[in-house]
């Protein structure tokens, strides 16, 4: 083969290869104003979804209507579904629900959304995601289960993180542990002011160990992801063809940068 024929070879491997590597980093957005609410601060949340690729801000996928959108305090559940307000981003639809929080307690915000037809992987697309605001310094709930067939249950309070923390949770897969499980990490990169030097930056992965945790140690200040992805039954996507179905459960956490001595008083 002489060069020229190599080259044309090599090109469309490549390009596919672009592709597959942005399929791998869909995530279900569920970010809140604020992880963590305190007596003097606004006690109105507003809750911002959206289906795109965080680190690259885009393209943005166009959400269905979602199947469940809720918060949780106190093992006690409230339907937020009506209170969800479409808005476009890019040109396809996304949500965003102001909530008021008043008595003290670990908000659980979950989400089910519309399944959503992938057609460069051929496949159908459901993550569960969820977040935990902490209001008032109760601190209790954060850890609780909402009952999604995928969840991360996490092993480290998912609020008040320094820049450096680690998170550690268990996957669960119809409440066991999922042995090996794999996780994908993103950033939530804001203004595009974080610029990874190749691909393999834009998707972090880890594997879970054979108790379903895992553990990731979070490098910048700002919003991260965590979705464990495994394989769900088989779904009909829009033409009504019978095909494979990725389930995620995300868990959406903050970390902050610790402040010069001089810039806060204790």
């Amino acid at each position: 083969m002489n060069i020229r024929l190599a080259l044309v070879a090599v090109v469309p491997m490549l390009a596919l290869g672009w592709v597959a590597g942005q399929a791998r980093g869909h995530f279900q957005v569920l970010i809140p104003s604020a992880d963590v609410v305190g007596p003097g601060d606004d006690k109105t949340i507003r809750i911002d979804l959206e289906f795109t690729h965080p680190m690259e801000q885009g393209p943005i996928m166009e959400m269905g209507r979602p199947e469940r959108f809720g918060v949780m305090v106190g093992g006690e559940k409230r339907d937020l579904r009506n209170d969800l307000q479409p808005r476009k981003l890019q040109g396809k639809t996304a949500y965003s629900c102001a909530v008021r929080v008043g008595l003290p307690g670990d908000y659980v915000f979950f989400l089910e959304p519309a399944p959503y037809w992938e057609p460069a992987e051929e496949k159908m697309i459901v993550h569960y995601a969820k977040v935990v605001v902490g209001v008032m310094g109760a601190e209790s709930g954060w850890d609780a289960l909402v009952g999604s067939p995928v969840e991360i249950e996490p092993l480290v309070r998912p609020y008040g993180l320094w820049t450096g923390n680690s998170f550690r949770g268990i996957v669960r897969h119809n409440g066991k542990p999922v042995p090996r499980a794999r996780v994908e990490v993103e950033y939530y990169n804001s203004g595009k002011r974080l610029r990874p030097p190749n691909e393999a930056f834009i998707t972090q992965v880890v594997k879970a160990d054979e108790q379903g945790v895992f553990c990731y140690t979070m490098p910048r200040a700002g919003w991260w992801g965590f979705a464990a992805l495994v394989s769900g039954e088989k779904m009909k996507n829009r033409a009504g063809k019978l095909v494979d179905c990725e389930l995620g459960g995300l868990i959406w956490v903050k970390t902050v940068d610790v402040p010069a001595e001089k810039e806060k008083k204790w």
